[in-house]
């Protein structure tokens, strides 16, 4: 079996989507044996592709503070994992950045999460995450949401954090109203659990 170091250099050196990609391959992509959150977003944006950190914008910020932690403890990849359905900056259309490319959930997913085996906690962001860990494609990201007493405490899906979902917060308080207090609850019982295991 591929080890996860192994599986991870495959990953940042993957070129399979090149050539519909505007600003060339870059994969963002963390995780480590040890990790016990795992982060599924969508995909890179401008600003994380320039980077390379995962989440270092706006969204992250709004995240951070849907989740109770700090930015310190958000990129400790020894606790928290963040791999995205697609793992580079897919360019942007009308309506903002353009989906996740489908080549690469179909070409990493399964052999990265199958590396990720002392995970409790998962939080699946936005509806190309919910579709592909929810099997959910034909339901709204809102119908979803509101149905996270399904999947709690091991999971939580979510909005996207983003600015551009300002009105979709308004639209729905019930979410930071009973839905982040659950997750804040659960994320701290997980970090701060005894784990027994080396990073």
């Amino acid at each position: 079996m591929t080890s996860l170091a192994a599986l991870l250099r495959e990953i940042r050196a993957c070129t399979l989507c090149a050539e519909h990609l505007p600003l060339g391959p870059r994969p963002v992509v963390r995780a480590s044996l040890s990790a016990r959150i795992l982060i599924v977003g969508q995909a890179p944006g401008r600003r994380v592709h320039e980077t390379g950190v995962p989440f270092n914008d706006p969204s992250g910020e709004r995240l951070r503070d849907w989740m109770g932690v700090t930015r310190e403890e958000f990129y400790d990849e020894r606790a928290i994992a963040l791999a995205p359905m697609g793992f580079c900056y897919p360019g942007t259309g009308a309506g903002g950045d353009l989906p996740p490319r489908p080549e690469c959930a179909a070409a990493w997913r399964e052999r990265l999460l199958s590396q990720l085996r002392r995970v409790e906690l998962t939080l699946v962001i936005g509806r190309y995450a919910h579709a592909y860990h929810l099997r959910a494609a034909k339901r709204s990201v809102t119908d979803i949401v509101r149905g996270w007493r399904e999947h709690a405490p091991a999971l939580f899906p979510l909005p996207h954090p983003s600015p551009r979902n300002l009105l979709w917060l308004r639209r729905n308080p019930w979410f930071e109203r009973e839905l982040v207090p659950q997750l804040r609850e659960q994320v701290r019982s997980v970090l701060e659990r005894p784990t027994g295991f080396g990073a």
